[in-house]
């Protein structure tokens, strides 16, 4: 008997034309290091009386299908997931490519998603995915990845692939090492790790349908926070704080002319923070920031994707 493994698990990706429905062609092979992504219906147990100390049999409840989903940030398939959380970009140039993406979009694309298992053999396909929140940590050393969570509307299991012959971007990974942060076009120095979240603040549209699944999943409020730790050197950030005016900080990697990935958090308000003297060590200051609309750019970020890709 055949049993599943991760290592040979697979993942395609297509953006939907209608909500919910999976196109039949057009879908690529995304790299990924782990998924939650599954649909599940939990049973409510039977509050009837008067039918002895045993229970009668529960009864399904609705189905929910959602799950997140760590991928590796990239030259070329991180645009896969860039256009789910932001949207369509907008591309120029010849050789390289720039993608631009922006907040505050009115619409968000909707994914089909298929993970396969193909020892079992099990094909799940999940429609109706839409990005609730795109998140990414920055540090000295180690994997460089984001986490996309998505809300889902559905699933639906097959022996057999619906994705065809799906087609595959270049893997070519940013590193830590790749990466810089600037604060108003200057280096931010002792910065010991950093985390970036934006969130699109999804509301599920949950009707009544005899299939038990969600009419859609429309964006809200969209909100971008983070954090950043960094060795208590001077007091530019507490005096920012302090005054409580914004600041622009720039997230980058890259690997050239024709590959980078640069996101900018044109307005971040940082709070106040407690210094701490643990002991003899290094001292050391953690600012969780928000991040607003600016006055200009009129939008709260950007994220610009250099590579050699002709659309998303």
């Amino acid at each position: 008997m055949a049993r599943a493994h991760g290592a040979r698990a697979q993942m395609a990706l297509a953006f939907e034309t209608v909500y919910g429905t999976a196109p039949a062609t057009g879908y690529r092979t995304v790299p990924f290091a782990s998924t939650t992504l599954g649909s599940e219906q939990p049973l409510i147990a039977s509050e009837l009386l008067g039918q002895g100390r045993d229970p009668l049999a529960p009864i399904k409840d609705a189905v929910t299908a959602d799950g997140d989903v760590v991928v590796p940030i990239d030259v070329e398939n991180f645009g896969l997931w860039l256009k789910a959380a932001f949207g369509q970009p907008t591309t120029t140039g010849t050789t390289p490519k720039t993608h631009t993406f922006q907040s505050g979009n009115w619409t968000l694309p909707s994914m089909a998603i298929e993970t396969a298992m193909p020892e079992v053999p099990r094909y799940a396909m999940y429609t109706g995915c839409v990005c609730d929140q795109l998140s990414w940590q920055m540090a000295r050393s180690g994997l460089l990845t984001a986490t996309a969570r998505l809300v889902a509307q559905g699933e639906n299991v097959a022996a057999t692939t619906a994705a065809g012959t799906p087609t595959a971007l270049a893997l070519q990974r940013f590193g830590h090492f790749n990466g810089a942060i600037t604060r108003n076009g200057t280096p931010l120095g002792n910065v010991i790790s950093a985390e970036v979240t934006y969130s699109n603040g999804l509301d599920r549209i949950e009707t009544i349908r005899s299939d038990g699944r969600i009419e859609g999943a429309d964006p809200g409020m969209a909100a971008l926070t983070g954090r950043v730790e960094v060795r208590f050197a001077d007091t530019t950030l507490i005096t920012q704080a302090i005054d409580g005016t914004p600041c622009e900080l720039v997230f980058a990697w890259s690997l050239g002319a024709n590959a980078s990935f640069t996101f900018t958090a044109h307005a971040v308000y940082l709070p106040r923070p407690r210094i701490e003297i643990p002991g003899p060590q290094g001292i050391q200051a953690t600012f969780d920031w928000q991040a607003a609309k600016a006055s200009s750019p009129a939008r709260m970020c950007t994220a610009v994707l250099v590579n050699t890709v002709a659309t998303y």
